[in-house]
């Protein structure tokens, strides 16, 4: 009689082709034992053999860190928004729920602290079910660790389409795999293996890592998790869709039970602690796995501003493509300037103002700089952060440049006309040139000519013209009661177009392009392809503010006379720092005295008295509690409005308009902005009410020590002076007057692109 051939071990089967493969392997090698025997039980000359072979075969896994999240926080911490390509937290096993470490072992590999990576018992086991037509898995912690980093590694490469799961693998792919779970064992510890594994397996819903996923399911920190809790989650690896604790909940109890059967069965629980969980209802906390800037906590303006600060900058990475990944996969923590408290107020301020879906479609922002320092704390606006096309959605900064100093993108519209908020730095170059704010100036002189004779060291005679005889108008000022002699302080606080024209007369263009630049201003949109251009005085127009310029922009210049004449650049980065703790340079402020300290005294000394008696007058700040200066400025058709100044310790600066253009649908004259009607909105109203609103917060939470006084020569005695031409009639004091080349002067104009004051 013929002897029975045992079906386990025929040809035919399954297994059989398994050992018929691996006794050909042996032919060439040792193969066998170096899959099958367990590498921390090898012995002997084969066994030795055989580790030599694997320790030469090429391919020897990399293990580098998974994709985790990118945290930006407020400058109390709190956290603004999260970047992330997967959602991953990576946590020490000291920081795991003893729970999860020996529920994913019971059910994932029971032998893991038995088998050298690779466990033959499972491997047989698993054939032999397979022979039988069952399904049973036969791949070890250390195996699927491997799997797993083999598959980051390749997506964070950008080499996503060469990623092979399930049947997709070769059998060369699951030996290749196996060579890598000895080698791995051999260099690495048990819990180092267990902790990387438990940090990098996905749990389905974009959820990798047991932090994250712990956070998710049930919203505590991997220490935390309960029996029933850390169950659920050791069942989900195995099949994440099919055991998904939201979509399949009867699925997930059902192994997260078999999970706890495992654990009873190897003695990790109690029987008690066992029944009680299998008792315990399948309660989730969800909490939303939400990232970017569209998801930001707040001020998704600013995290905007700050994702472009990290794409933009070569230090984070050498081309585009690997600063994406930096942000997005290199678990960064970014400490930023906010100041979450400010903020919250700058943001229910533009809101009230006007809201996102007002049918007057205004919009309104306030930044704040912290003088000396350049520190950006607040940057909000009225719009809702959304690609959607949709009233009140934009994705456009309105607080920032279109470009930064290298010429890279911001998102920014560039900012808009300034208006006379340019005044004080014309005044700052009067004084810079030795001249008395006491100085009286005519007025009344509204006719600038071809001939009027401007002086510019630093280019061409600026253009532009204020002439009847050519077809325009005479330089308007706000109202018909301000063409006489006056001196050049009451020009400033009183935002005199005239007196302003009249104090540039008598000075080098090259001289107030010098003195915006000291102070910090820089062109909002790009001249001849530089994005830093100075301030441009090629038309005399731009003496009140016809140039566009971004509100931080103008913010960070009056923060420069609030300190002293301390110039710094606008910083909105404290840190970057990796999940190492490597830390990343950032943007300095590279503060440095450009200005005077008595002229920037004479500046904050002049524009103090905008709020006491001049166009800012009926601003509701609190300007008998401290010293606070500020200037306002508006427009043609009060189209654009400003307010911008503060203490020693915070300058914000206070826009409202539109960023869409200067035409008479945008004008701010009888117009309903609100529920509320407005025969006129100036600088001093919406724009000046919202600052105020905001200055009253955040003054007392910084210095408000006093500015200090400008010299006594610098204030001087009224002088009068010939005026540069003779005086012409005031037209009766109409305000739709003003040209200047196309660039009216007017701030209730019919012009497209003049200023005048306010």
């Amino acid at each position: 009689m013929a002897a029975r051939k045992n079906p386990l071990f025929d040809t035919a089967t399954t297994l059989g082709k398994l050992f018929g493969f691996l006794g050909v392997s042996a032919i060439c090698g040792v193969l066998v034992a170096g899959l099958l025997v367990p590498a921390v039980a090898l012995t002997g000359t084969t066994t030795s053999n055989s580790i030599n072979f694997f320790d030469n075969l090429p391919g020897e896994l990399k293990i580098d860190a998974p994709a985790q999240s990118t945290k930006v926080l407020a400058n109390d911490g709190s956290v603004l928004a999260s970047f992330f390509a997967e959602n991953r937290v990576d946590v020490g096993l000291n920081e795991m729920s003893p729970f999860i470490k020996e529920g994913i072992v019971a059910i994932e590999d029971s032998r893991f602290y038995e088998h050298g990576g690779v466990d033959t018992t499972g491997i047989l086991r698993a054939l032999a079910a397979t022979a039988q037509g069952g399904r049973q898995g036969a791949s070890t912690i250390t195996q699927q660790y491997v799997n797993n980093v083999i598959i980051e590694s390749q997506v964070s490469s950008g080499n996503s389409d060469q990623v092979k799961l399930g049947n997709d693998k070769t059998v060369g792919d699951k030996i290749r795999e196996m060579k890598l779970a000895i080698a791995m064992e051999k260099k690495y510890s048990k819990d180092d293996i267990l902790k990387g594994y438990l940090n990098i397996v996905y749990f389905n819903n974009n959820v990798y890592g047991i932090e994250a996923a712990a956070n998710f399911y049930f919203g505590v920190h991997a220490k935390d998790l309960t029996l029933p809790q850390a169950a659920t989650l050791a069942g989900v690896v195995n099949s994440p869709a099919y055991y998904d604790p939201i979509t399949q909940p009867q699925h997930a109890t059902d192994r997260r039970n078999t999970v706890l059967d495992k654990l009873l069965s190897t003695g990790k629980i109690s029987k008690a602690d066992h029944d009680a969980a299998v008792k315990t209802p399948l309660t989730l906390n969800i909490q939303k796995t939400t990232q970017g800037c569209v998801s930001a906590k707040m001020a998704p303006y600013f995290c905007d501003y700050i994702q472009r600060l990290i794409l933009n900058n070569p230090a984070y990475g050498a081309d585009p493509a690997a600063r994406e990944r930096f942000l997005y996969q290199d678990g960064l923590t970014i400490q930023t300037t906010l100041d979450p408290k400010l903020q919250q107020v700058a943001q229910d301020q533009v809101n009230s103002t006007v809201p996102a879906t007002d049918p007057s479609q205004r919009n309104a922002s306030l930044v704040s700089v912290e003088p000396g320092t350049g520190k950006i704390l607040t940057m909000a606006q009225n719009t809702n952060y959304n690609p959607a096309a949709a009233p009140g959605n934009t994705q456009l900064n309105f607080n920032v440049p279109m470009k930064d100093a290298k010429g890279q993108p911001l998102d920014g519209t560039g900012g808009v006309q300034i208006g006379s908020t340019m005044k004080p730095f014309v005044f700052a170059a009067w004084l810079d040139a030795g001249k008395s704010m006491s100085t009286e100036l005519d007025g009344a002189q509204r006719l600038y000519t071809t001939n009027t004779p401007w002086m510019n060291t630093c280019g061409p005679k600026p253009q532009g013209t204020y002439d009847p005889a050519l077809g325009q108008t005479l330089l308007p000022n706000d109202d018909a009661n301000h063409y006489y002699r006056m001196s050049v302080l009451q020009g400033l606080y009183q935002s005199i177009n005239t007196i302003t024209f009249q104090s540039a007369l008598q000075l080098d263009f090259c001289k107030i392009q010098q003195m915006a630049t000291a102070a910090g201003v820089t062109q909002g949109k790009p001249i001849d392809g530089n994005p830093a251009a100075p301030y441009d005085v090629s038309q005399i127009s731009s003496l009140i503010g016809t140039n566009e310029i971004a509100p931080v922009t103008m913010a960070n210049a009056f923060a420069t006379f609030a300190a002293k004449g301390v110039e710094c650049n606008p910083i909105a980065l404290v840190s970057v720092t990796d999940y190492q703790g490597k830390k990343y340079p950032v943007p300095t402020a590279d503060c440095k005295q450009s200005i005077r300290p008595e002229v920037a005294a004479g500046v904050t000394y002049a524009l103090k008295q905008v709020l006491t008696k001049g166009s800012g007058y009926n601003i509701p700040v609190n300007k008998n509690s401290y010293d606070v200066f500020a200037k306002t400025g508006t427009t043609d058709g009060n189209t654009q409005t400003w307010v911008v100044g503060g203490t020693s310790g915070v300058v914000t600066a206070s826009w409202f308009g539109n960023y869409q253009g200067y035409g008479a649908d945008w004008f701010n004259q009888n117009v309903t902005i609100n529920g509320r009607f407005w025969p006129n909105v100036d600088g001093a109203d919406l724009a000046g009410t919202q600052w105020a609103n905001l200055m009253n917060a955040a003054a007392p939470q910084f210095s408000t020590a006093p500015f200090p006084q400008p010299p006594a020569s610098m204030i001087g005695a009224p002088v009068r002076t010939i005026p540069a031409q003779p005086s012409t009639p005031s037209n009766n004091g109409n305000t739709n007057n003003g040209n200047g080349n196309g660039n009216n002067g007017n701030n209730k104009g019919t012009g497209n692109n003049g200023n005048g004051n306010g």
